[in-house]
């Protein structure tokens, strides 16, 4: 059964950048349409960037378009999360989840598989 877990989170400064990186057991997320979600305090959680697991097709909120980037790294079996230029509002509980679909899709619903979260604060 895949299991995912999220690391990398912590406090930044803004401006900065931080990496997340999704590791997983039990399955090879080459296989798998990965999606990264966060959910800032008082507020429903919401989709920030997706890979599908055809051709690596990615799709971003437009809060993150330009600053956020997603990578896999089949080798160390994880999904990586590179943010740059980190805003205040970039703050939350980010979350890394799996979907067998095919197409990269920023919906909660076809993700399955969901990691604990790991907390980005952005602040000076």
């Amino acid at each position: 059964q895949l299991q995912l877990v999220e690391s990398g989170g912590g406090l930044v400064q803004p401006g900065r950048s931080l990496k997340l990186s999704c590791a997983a057991s039990g399955g090879a997320l080459a296989g798998y349409t990965i999606g990264w979600f966060r959910q800032a305090p008082g507020k429903e959680r919401e989709a920030v960037i997706c890979i599908g697991r055809v051709a690596d097709a990615v799709n971003a909120a437009d809060s993150v378009q330009g600053r956020f980037t997603i990578s896999r790294n089949n080798a160390k079996n994880t999904v990586d999360l590179e943010m740059n230029s980190l805003k205040s509002e970039d703050t939350a509980a980010y979350y890394c989840a799996a979907s067998r679909r095919f197409q990269c899709i920023l919906r909660q619903d076809v993700y399955g598989t969901w990691g604990q979260g790991t907390q980005v604060t952005v602040s000076s």
